[in-house]
């Protein structure tokens, strides 16, 4: 059974313990600007939404690599960046529709979410629960089709 980030916008404080959990799994220093996951806020901080790679199924970063530097981990289903493949061309991130992945200026190289091996430090370190690593199967139609239909997301 794959799992996935299941992220409910409505719970995020803005905290940012997310980025800080993530960016010292992946970089061994408490800095956001590293963080493999962010938070956006709207409204001057009214609003705050945690974002990060969705894991596609079409995934156009995988696709689009010209050295196959990304590829999907069969155990977690993560695109991930082998850092000793990748040249640091950024034609994925320009692939990526959604904007998660990035360019690390540090090493040269590409970063995004790898779901940390299947222990996603960021659903960890949520203290309100606004991050979730759940089944799969909860972060598509069906759950949608519950929140439009009773206006409330079933529990994960």
């Amino acid at each position: 059974m794959q799992k996935s980030l299941l992220i409910d916008p409505g719970k995020c404080t803005s905290c940012l313990q997310c980025e800080l959990a993530c960016s010292f799994e992946h970089e061994g220093a408490f800095s956001p600007a590293k963080s493999r996951i962010k938070i956006f806020e709207f409204g001057h901080g009214a609003r705050a939404i945690p974002y990060t790679c969705t894991q596609c199924a079409e995934a156009w970063c995988m696709q689009v690599c010209p050295v196959e530097a990304i590829t999907k981990n069969l155990t977690t289903g993560a695109m991930e960046v082998n850092e000793q493949v990748c040249v640091g061309c950024k034609v994925c991130t320009i692939a990526c529709p959604f904007g998660t992945i990035n360019y690390n200026r540090d090493t040269g190289k590409v970063v995004k979410c790898d779901l940390c091996g299947g222990d996603p430090k960021c659903a960890e370190a949520c203290p309100t629960g606004a991050i979730a690593y759940v089944d799969s199967d909860w972060t598509g139609y069906e759950r949608m089709k519950a929140w439009a239909q009773t206006g409330q997301a079933p529990a994960a």
